[in-house]
């Protein structure tokens, strides 16, 4: 389970455009890295959406953004496209990315309990050291609650 003040963890998957990231890409800048259940839906939609809407303030405090779920690489560019979402999106089918977060668990639903993709965020600094993570996230206003920890 990662704390604050932890390194990113390692991870290598693919981008939307089948580029592979992995987390030494990603340091030398500060990062947003946000976990969801399924491209799509309705609550995800709505995260990536508020995200986009709020794009520009991410960027003026130098800030880059990437969704994460288990989903393909090609519904990836489904969603990325039917949204215009302006921030890559990582394909993590193996779940080893989601679990290296622990962004992977059990989930409650309606009595039943399976394993799934934890909704949760976490901002690194420059250094790759995790400085927030976010566990409750409000789908319709991420942006705030992001904001309110990078300002």
């Amino acid at each position: 389970m990662l704390q604050i003040g932890d390194k990113m963890p390692a991870f290598k998957v693919l981008d939307e455009a089948g580029k592979e990231v992995t987390e030494k890409e990603l340091t030398g800048k500060k990062t947003v890295i946000y976990f969801y259940p399924k491209d799509s839906t309705p609550g995800c939609t709505a995260e990536a959406c508020n995200i986009r809407d709020n794009y520009h303030a991410f960027m003026a405090q130098g800030y880059q953004v990437f969704g994460v779920s288990k989903d393909s690489v090609a519904s990836h560019v489904k969603f990325k496209e039917k949204n215009a979402l302006p921030f890559p999106l990582l394909s993590d089918p193996s779940t080893e990315m989601l679990q290296a977060f622990g962004a992977w668990g059990e989930k409650k639903l309606y009595g039943k309990v399976s394993m799934g993709t934890l909704r949760k965020t976490f901002v690194f600094d420059e250094n790759g050291v995790l400085v927030r993570i976010i566990e409750k996230v409000d789908t319709k206003n991420h942006t705030a609650q992001l904001l309110q920890s990078v300002e």
